[in-house]
């Protein structure tokens, strides 16, 4: 007996060892579902869903804009090695790329989830206003966009604002999509995932409800922004988002644009011009600056660092509803 006590805290070793190596290195040899995830709001949900079962990496490491990624050969190479790959398709080009290319047996794809909504568009269309080209740069984008288009990059977000993940009623429907890919790639643990997907969607109801109240009686719903990454959450809440550049981070404002932001900032009493941690803020800094008003975090939890106002999602959130709360006035 003895022995074979031994022998068994041996075996248990090695296994803590082995699952240590796979969640390190996203194999998944040691019986864990490997998961690929393309960047952090997709990589949070296979991890408190997948919990114990799963080993899950990301393609997008903390500290860069998820919308400019671009994957090596070996990353790429993963997603064909991978038990399941769950991605948002028209956020990052060069994922839904590889994804198609990969063969992979098993994806969550999450806008397959849950319904798209248009937003930005107004502030994409403003950037070509004031140049005397307009016309011409609009149809050559337009080509472009068409190209795109057949070409399946989603770089122009053709099928809609991909920022789903920022409404919490629509995060908890992909959070079902996701628990449901789990059990389909590992039926031996469907229960689990089953369980731990209706906990995390009784979260996200929680986070709903805490967004409806803090925000209901505030005196003042405008907002400003770098990007248009907050129409799911202006439009669930009956706010009014005001982005300095559209759905593209990247992109640059123009002149026409920033004289109409501040006009609506004088016009709706707006305090404050939200800014992100992984895009710049000089812009954002520029256009308080001028007109006298407060600068804030508002993040759109793409990814988690050190500047993060949170550990996870659902931390990060709830700094973005204080944040909020405090620019519109709330009491």
């Amino acid at each position: 007996m003895p022995l074979a006590g031994v022998a068994a805290l041996g075996l248990l070793a090695l296994s803590a060892c082995g699952s240590g190596d796979d969640a390190g290195g996203g194999g998944g040899e040691g019986g864990g579902l490997d998961v690929v995830a393309s960047f952090y709001p997709m990589e949070f949900l296979a991890e408190r869903i997948g919990g114990d079962h799963v080993s899950v990496s990301t393609l997008t490491e903390p500290g860069v804009e998820p919308h400019d990624l671009d994957l090596s050969p070996r990353e790429t190479a993963r997603l064909s090695e991978a038990d399941l790959v769950v991605y948002l398709r028209g956020l990052q080009p060069a994922v839904d790329e590889a994804v198609e290319q990969s063969g992979v047996a098993h994806v969550a794809e999450a806008t397959s989830f849950t319904t798209l909504e248009t937003h930005g568009d107004e502030v994409d269309g403003e950037e070509h206003a004031e140049d005397e080209h307009a016309e011409d740069e609009h149809a050559e984008d337009e080509h472009a966009e068409e190209g795109h288009a057949e070409e399946g990059d989603g770089h122009d977000h053709e099928g809609g604002d991909p920022h789903i993940w920022l409404d919490p009623v629509r995060y908890a429907e992909v959070a079902q999509g996701v628990g449901e890919a789990l059990a389909e790639a590992d039926p031996d643990n469907a229960a689990d995932y089953e369980r731990n997907a209706e906990q995390l969607v009784g979260e996200l109801q929680a986070l709903d409800d805490e967004f409806a109240a803090g925000l209901a009686d505030v005196p003042n719903r405008t907002f400003i922004t770098t990007h248009a990454a907050f129409g799911y959450l202006a439009e669930r809440y009956e706010l009014r988002e005001e982005a300095i550049t559209g759905l593209d981070p990247e992109s640059e404002p123009s002149a026409a644009r920033m004289r109409d932001l501040q006009e609506i900032a004088r016009e709706d009493g707006v305090t404050t011009v939200f800014f992100e941690t992984l895009v710049s803020d000089e812009t954002a800094r520029t256009l308080a600056d001028d007109l006298g008003l407060e600068t804030a975090v508002l993040d759109p939890v793409e990814g988690i660092t050190d500047d993060s106002p949170g550990a996870d999602y659902l931390e990060v959130m709830r700094a973005n509803l204080a944040a909020l709360q405090q620019a519109l006035g709330a009491r």
